[in-house]
């Protein structure tokens, strides 16, 4: 690369930031992609790898690989521990990268609302946290069949789930097959389609961000699974031993040994230390409110997409917190970049919204495309083709296809790993 070439610095690989990479394919540029992991990660599929549907590498491709063919691109390993937007430098754990424009991308992680259960609820949001999930809730099924007493093993098999989002509701319909259908003769002292699943959410339905009849087939889908859904039930304890949750005015303890959480997220920390250093504030969850076209106030330079930034402009409220958003907005500053550095103008930024979907089991989902509201197999079916053509690496999209018809036909969730530690295996 041309060091006198102007420098982009893309901090963060996920679908904001690959995509902005990707946009800028061709342009006058050098592009530095800088991540603290070495793959790109298709999010909306961690919770099958969570429930030993899919395996990590099935839904994770190498950054390198990706990039490979891009000649004006490059990737850096590292940790970003902050930006000197003075010097335009951004700082890393190990040594700094300078830059001409830099395009923020870091996404979000997990929010606990001031609480700490990190430990004792763990959420979904690298493949670290779905291999942990992977091992917590098989380690349940062994541990009941260990357990001593009665109220050992119920405490064992209910599995308490917080979050009614996409998250949520996905993880409870798979964690359904698991326990019903995948795990069925394998064991002697237990039955695991025993298994109490309970999801949890705060508001008045699940999926409250779609259309309400949506919500409602989607509960009540789950409930025909055996899932218990309890809507309106603030969740105010987590321990070792269960869940506290508060319904009105009572209180109640759920004993339970296994509870993830899927019920908010929190922007990246590097959104609060761009906004102090650039003397801008943040909004609750930690986004930047952007301009209209992505740059941080009073730096045209800096640019912030996907779950970091706070878009208004369209709708009068902030652009939703999924894949095809980050993708889109990701895209849109790579091209601004590659117009601005040829000279040429470019049209304002508009989301054109396709649709929401949600899979609630087998052959069971529910669908917003706008122009029209599908449920049951028919959304089913755009959920696996909107899926596996999200997926941007070719050989993933057949290995996950082959997947998926294989336990559709059999039912056998087949990486059912429990990795990790073994000097005690049922450390959590």
């Amino acid at each position: 690369m041309d060091s006198r070439t102007h420098e982009v610095v893309i901090v963060g690989a996920g679908f904001a930031g690959l995509n902005a990479a990707k946009a800028l394919k061709g342009s006058p540029a050098n592009v530095t992609v800088v991540d603290r992991r070495n793959h790109y990660l298709f999010q909306p599929l961690l919770y099958q790898v969570a429930t030993g549907g899919l395996s990590p590498a099935d839904i994770a491709t190498p950054i390198r690989g990706l990039l490979e063919k891009q000649r004006n691109a490059r990737v850096v390993l590292g940790n970003v521990t902050g930006v000197d937007l003075d010097n335009r430098r951004v700082i890393l754990s190990d040594g700094e990268v300078p830059y001409d424009t830099l395009v923020v991308a870091t996404g979000s992680t997990h929010s606990y609302f001031g609480n700490e259960w990190s430990e004792l609820a763990p959420g979904l949001k690298s493949l670290e946290d779905a291999t942990r999930m992977r091992r917590r809730i098989l380690l349940a099924f062994e541990a009941a069949e260990r357990a001593e007493s009665e109220e050992e093993r119920k405490a064992w098999l209910t599995f308490v789930i917080v979050g009614g989002g996409p998250t949520g509701v996905e993880l409870a319909g798979a964690l359904v097959e698991l326990a019903r259908y995948t795990l069925k003769g394998e064991f002697r002292s237990v039955e695991p389609s025993d298994a109490a699943i309970y999801l949890i959410d705060a508001t008045d339905r699940v999926l409250s961000t779609y259309d309400p009849r949506l919500s409602a087939n989607a509960e009540k889908a789950l409930e025909r699974l055996g899932v218990t859904v309890m809507t309106g039930t603030l969740v105010t304890g987590v321990s070792e031993d269960g869940v506290t949750f508060k319904r009105g005015d009572d209180e109640t303890m759920l004993p339970s040994k296994t509870v993830m959480w899927a019920a908010g997220v929190e922007a990246s920390p590097l959104g609060r230390i761009i906004a102090e250093h650039a003397g801008i504030e943040t909004d609750r969850p930690g986004r930047i409110k952007v301009e209209p076209d992505f740059t941080v106030p009073g730096h045209p330079e800096v640019f912030v997409v996907g779950d970091l930034a706070n878009y208004p402009h369209q709708t009068g409220q902030p652009l939703r917190g999924t894949a095809d958003v980050a993708q889109s907005e990701g895209t849109y500053v790579g091209r601004l970049i590659k117009s601005r550095l040829e000279g040429k103008e470019h049209k304002p930024y508009h989301f054109r919204d396709l649709g929401t979907l949600a899979v609630i089991g087998r052959s069971a989902a529910v669908a917003d495309l706008r122009f029209i509201r599908l449920t049951g197999f028919i959304a089913w079916l755009a959920w696996l083709f909107v899926h596996l053509l999200k997926l941007v690496d070719f050989q993933n999209r057949i290995t996950v296809l082959v997947q998926w018809g294989w336990n559709y036909i059999t039912r056998n969730r087949s990486a059912r790993l429990i990795t990790g530690s073994f000097d005690s295996p049922f450390k959590r």
